[in-house]
């Protein structure tokens, strides 16, 4: 189907994009996959090309463009197989928490930096024993004069061990405080005395993706370094977490079309039997059962970017994305590698890599469950 979300000038940035990632992101995949993070230079060169934070107003150091072209970078990073370079979650997921809601003064010393690969940020939500519980966080920032003293773990963080700030969701209410009330949302900068990077986390996936645990000992931030307010941080959250779930539903869906036309490609080229297995019709019933997936997928999905670009509230409908896409890949990445045979179980094909990578966008930004009881009480089912 044709798409309609983007201009002749999207489509001239699309190019663009495109033509970065052949030259500077997919002939280090293999390299940056063996040292489990993505090399400092390929960060300043997507700042350097306007492809981190495209949406930021010159204003901040940004190149002036829309979340369009964000759709953009992480459609065409996912088109390469390139789980591991986290620009989508740097620009359109942590950064805009400091663009809207913090202070002028933080803005000016971060943004300019974000934008120019400069500075690579990370969120840090989740704790060894929360997950997607934000009410069980138990990191606490305690008010201590001017500053205030964070004192925590945070598991499984994205960027870990190469970012310059993390932006992290400490409990700052007292004991008898609902727990929604008393979440609070901190500026850290990787260099203050009390943060430590923990562990490389070894994952079945993304391995070019450093994911680590952050430890937060007696770290002392100042007052001007929370966001919003002392007590903001669950709204704000909330605010957030609608584009964050939709940014993974577009790497999904940008994945699920890629392993299906690599399959496509695949089938019409393999033989057995004296003949290309494409021509077998259990192959084209999988393939026809794919294609129709990826389709009604995308239909949808293209629907609810145009309407989050128009400011709508989508809450249902980025969390019912976020669902059906993540699950839609994991049905077509696996039918797909069935397709290759033994082949397809060798790292040296992407759709082995495709495999093991799909298993989390399950998981993170939300689980499949917890989707769904989202979906559940905006139907008013719980009421």
């Amino acid at each position: 189907m044709r798409r309609t979300l983007f201009s002749d000038e999207h489509e001239a940035v699309r190019d663009a994009v495109r033509t970065w990632v052949r030259a500077e992101v997919a002939p280090h995949g293999e390299r940056w996959r063996q040292q489990g993070c993505v090399d400092r230079s390929a960060w300043l060169s997507a700042g350097a090309h306007g492809f981190l934070c495209p949406w930021m107003s010159p204003e901040w150091g940004g190149p002036g463009g829309d979340f369009i072209h964000s759709v953009i970078v992480t459609e065409e990073l996912a088109r390469a197989y390139e789980s591991g370079f986290a620009a989508p979650l740097h620009s359109d997921i942590v950064v805009p928490y400091l663009h809207d809601f913090g202070p002028d003064a933080l803005k000016r010393i971060w943004l300019p930096r974000c934008a120019s690969g400069e500075a690579i940020g990370a969120l840090a939500m989740t704790e060894p024993d929360t997950g997607s519980d934000l009410a069980a966080i138990r990191t606490r920032a305690v008010r201590d004069g001017d500053d205030w003293v964070i004192d925590g773990t945070k598991m499984f963080i994205s960027n870990g061990l190469s970012c310059d700030f993390v932006i992290v969701a400490a409990r700052t209410g007292g004991p008898d405080d609902p727990p929604h009330a008393s979440l609070s949302l901190f500026l850290v900068e990787a260099d203050r005395p009390g943060f430590q990077r923990g562990r490389r986390l070894d994952k079945i996936g993304m391995s070019s993706q450093d994911t680590s645990e952050l430890i937060f000992e007696g770290c002392r931030v100042p007052s001007a370094n929370i966001l919003g307010g002392p007590g903001a941080g669950f709204l704000m959250l909330m605010q957030k977490l609608q584009q964050e779930r939709l940014v993974v539903a577009i790497g999904s869906q940008a994945s699920a079309e890629q392993v299906l036309e690599d399959a496509v490609a695949y089938t019409k080229q393999r033989h057995a039997f004296g003949r290309s297995i494409a021509r077998f019709q259990n192959t084209q019933f999988v393939l026809a059962q794919c294609a129709t997936e990826v389709e009604v997928g995308r239909a949808f999905l293209d629907r609810v970017v145009a309407e989050h670009v128009a400011g709508e509230y989508l809450v249902k409908e980025c969390s019912m994305a976020k669902l059906w896409q993540t699950e839609m890949l994991q049905r077509v990445v696996d039918a797909c590698l069935q397709l290759y045979g033994g082949y397809g179980y060798m790292n040296e094909y992407p759709i082995s890599r495709a495999f093991v990578d799909a298993r989390v966008q399950r998981i993170y930004a939300g689980t499949s469950e917890i989707m769904k009881l989202i979906i559940a009480r905006q139907m008013g089912l719980s009421e």
